[in-house]
């Protein structure tokens, strides 16, 4: 998901929070967390380039199309808009946008999550591996794919947090709980999260229509004239190099380059990506897809935003 934090656990910024009476402990996600995760998110350190431009602190990689669920809350539940489909990246693009990351001695996090399962991707372990050379990997499951084994050789590739969304109920608490501890995983580094809960309350989460695409549960409205930072602070990876505005975006229209092709400096300094930011610093979502999202965009990135419009203040394209 930056001043010069040592490469160890970036991501997004939580309101802290106690559990509500009776809660189960092991789903306080905040009380699981490292002292450097913590770290981070509550600074959000931020990297300049020599340039003076703000380098991404959350880079979020979707390595597959490949879902094996069909979740009410996502847009996948949508087979014949959003199939699920073999498609995965290829092992030459994620070498190369490890390297990259390399050379510009990346302070963010890399967060393996995106459109699909990621556990689905045959090639899970080595992408794991090649990012976590360079930076803290997060891997975002349902977690049907995993066992000890499996965490076991993730943890080995270099996954550094688990971020599991359960579905089918308090039950899978234990068993996950078992699994991990026989793979002898440390407890921060996995969070269990309840999503088993209806639509009547969210799922469990803070809910978004993804852009215009979930109408699921009691989705809170489209603000035109409401700020967002996602551009600022997050770049958004797909399958085969796309560069999307963000992780909200799942019809996948707008592309800012392809990082197949392009360097991850040259997408990020788009002139067109330069018209989202300034439009959604200043409150306008008056364009696609931003005119359908009722996403926040303000928990993470403000600072972000203001080194970027102290960047463009500068005259830099």
């Amino acid at each position: 998901m930056d001043a010069e934090p040592n490469k160890q656990n970036q991501e997004k910024k939580v309101d802290d929070k106690t559990l509500a009476d009776g809660a189960d402990p092991r789903l306080d996600a905040h009380a699981s967390w490292s002292p450097e995760w913590r770290k981070f998110l509550s600074e959000e350190p931020m990297q300049l380039l020599p340039d003076g431009m703000p380098l991404f602190n959350w880079l979020e990689i979707s390595p597959t199309e490949l879902c094996n669920r069909r979740c009410e809350l996502c847009p996948k539940r949508d087979r014949e808009r959003f199939p699920s489909q073999p498609l995965t990246m290829a092992p030459e693009l994620f070498y190369k946008m490890a390297g990259e990351l390399e050379t510009l001695d990346y302070h963010g996090i890399v967060i393996l999550s995106g459109y699909g399962e990621p556990l689905l991707a045959g090639c899970i372990y080595d992408m794991a591996e090649a990012f976590s050379r360079v930076a803290q990997v997060k891997l975002v499951t349902s977690g049907d794919r995993l066992n000890v084994d499996s965490i076991a050789k993730l943890l080995d590739a270099g996954i550094t947090m688990f971020l599991v969304s359960l579905y089918d109920g308090p039950a899978q608490v234990e068993d996950f709980e078992q699994m991990f501890a026989a793979a002898c995983a440390p407890r921060h580094s996995y969070v269990l999260r309840p999503r088993w809960d209806g639509p009547d309350k969210n799922f469990g989460v803070k809910l978004t229509n993804r852009a215009g695409t979930v109408t699921a549960g009691n989705q809170p409205p489209v603000v035109l004239d409401h700020l967002c930072y996602y551009p600022h602070y997050a770049m958004m990876v797909d399958w085969n190099g796309d560069v999307l505005l963000c992780c909200q975006d799942w019809n996948r229209r707008v592309k800012f380059g392809n990082l197949a092709h392009q360097s991850m400096v040259e997408v990020w300094s788009s002139p067109v990506l330069r018209r989202y930011r300034l439009d959604l610093r200043a409150g306008r979502r008056s364009v696609t897809p931003c005119t359908r999202c009722n996403a926040d965009g303000t928990l993470h990135g403000a600072g972000h935003a203001e080194a970027w419009e102290r960047y463009y203040a500068r005259g830099a394209s």
